[in-house]
């Protein structure tokens, strides 16, 4: 019997696309226990967003909400996407730094990695790899991903030759991801069958979203041509930028008698569980409409979720939603002369930022940001196509050369872990707090301060407790 599975993707990326990853521990945690017997390929958890919101919206420590999912989902692989040699920010850490977040991500209980840079410079992604392999337990996994994009330079033989490049890395599993949703069933038949006949019986997953339309058709189209495992979100966080639907994909692979391992009654459960907490995120404004629509134009703007929502949440906290069709036009131009980056992050983020700019402005790079001069800089990898040469002299100047990015990532200092700890003093509880501090500085000492102001007032409440009981 044929078998695909599925990734639930509720706790991470459909949210992330949705509400832009407001989702706290809290509101989900009751659930966790039967997701746990739901039979999913793994659970999407950590990553992407998630680290960021914990800590600078949601008073949250993102290493304690991983321990807390491994409690209540220890038969269930975790999951989380990490950008490469970028981790989970916006720009290129030291190799040392890499290794030591993957080390405490498998340590605090992450079972796969899903890797990716957002150039497909696969350079960037050897360091990760290396360090899941000299990590890894039992049930680590190490997926190599391909962000997914169509541009004069991105062809069906480009990305088999990228999957055979991942392949010959040692990556254990493939990831096309479709971050817009703009690949089409065709696309999907014809990228799908090729790269099966390159790579052979290596587990090949496709993650797409629904924001185009186009997402129910191809994941059909790529279950007929051998995919193994595909990305699906519990159907009240389904659709619009989201991913398809668990329960829909379910009950469609049933009736071909393909085997997914899901448990119905439980994947039901699940649902019903989510159904009031997506009201309550419509009544709160976290969950936007314009999120939960089918937006063809897409397929143009090559415009992933999480890029949609937080462009819509950016503009409406500057007033400037009026603007908002002005800014989804500019951002293929600004692509178009950034060398065609797939739109995914951070190169998703610092276009966005980029075309917004321009609009609001009212000239083009008169305003250019800081990522999008070191990206021209050569700081993130090699572009996928030339950059526009007038853009360029911008920032280089007119004799100026890219640097090469990988030169700088192998310096092994061991600088960071210092001055972070340093910086922290006693706000420093362990090493997790370091590397949440190298990677989001302002937002972790806001928080540890918060959480230590928190647990003096709790003591001194608790002492007087005691001490109005003795007499």
């Amino acid at each position: 019997m044929k078998k695909v599975q599925i990734t639930e993707t509720v706790l991470r990326d459909a949210q992330q696309s949705l509400i832009a990853t407001r989702m706290p521990y809290d509101d989900y945690e009751d659930i966790l226990d039967d997701m746990n017997k739901a039979g999913y390929y793994s659970v999407e958890c950590w990553g992407g967003a998630t680290f960021d919101s914990c800590l600078r919206y949601l008073d949250e420590d993102p290493w304690e909400r991983l321990r807390n999912l491994k409690k209540h989902l220890p038969d269930t692989r975790l999951q989380m996407l990490l950008r490469g040699q970028n981790l989970l920010g916006y720009k290129h850490y030291h190799d040392d730094v890499v290794e030591k977040f993957i080390e405490l991500s498998i340590k605090n209980g992450i079972d796969i990695i899903r890797i990716f840079d957002a150039l497909n410079d696969f350079r960037n992604i050897e360091t990760a790899l290396k360090s899941v392999v000299k990590h890894k337990r039992k049930k680590t996994i190490a997926s190599g991903c391909i962000a997914y994009t169509q541009s004069p330079v991105h062809t069906v033989d480009k990305y088999i030759e990228m999957c055979k490049e991942l392949k010959a890395m040692g990556f254990q599993t493939i990831c096309l991801k479709d971050m817009a949703g703009t690949m089409s069933p065709w696309e999907a038949e014809h990228l799908i069958k090729g790269i099966k006949d390159a790579i052979g019986d290596m587990t090949l997953i496709l993650h797409t979203h629904c924001t185009t339309g186009m997402a129910y058709m191809t994941l059909t189209k790529a279950i007929e041509s051998g995919i193994d495992v595909i990305d699906c979100a519990v159907s009240s966080f389904s659709g619009g930028t989201s991913q398809p639907a668990t329960e829909t994909m379910y009950y469609a692979m049933k009736q071909y008698g393909i085997e997914t391992g899901l448990d119905e009654d439980v994947i039901n459960k699940v649902n019903d569980f989510f159904k009031p907490l997506k009201q309550k995120y419509i009544n709160g404004g976290q969950l936007n409409p314009k999120s939960l629509a089918t937006d063809a134009q897409a397929l143009v703007y090559k415009v992933p979720g999480g890029m949609l929502s937080n462009m819509i949440a950016n503009l409406t906290d500057m007033n400037a939603m009026d603007r908002f069709d002005d800014a989804l036009a500019e951002i293929p131009r600004v692509r178009a002369d950034m060398g065609y980056p797939p739109l995914v992050t951070p190169l998703s983020q610092m276009v966005g930022n980029q075309a917004v700019t321009n609009v609001l402005v009212g000239e083009r790079y008169k305003n250019i940001s800081k990522e999008i001069k070191n990206y021209i800089k050569g700081e993130y990898g090699i572009a996928p196509a030339p950059i526009d040469e007038e853009l360029k002299k911008k920032v280089l100047g007119e004799d100026g050369e890219p640097v090469d990015c990988r030169e700088e990532d192998k310096k092994r200092t061991g600088e960071d872990f210092k001055s972070a700890k340093e910086a922290l003093g006693d706000l420093c509880r362990c090493e997790e707090d370091v590397m949440s501090y190298i990677c989001y500085p302002d937002q972790t000492v806001k928080f540890l301060k918060e959480q230590k102001e928190k647990a003096e007032r709790e003591s001194v409440y608790t002492i007087e407790e005691i001490d109005d009981s003795a007499e």
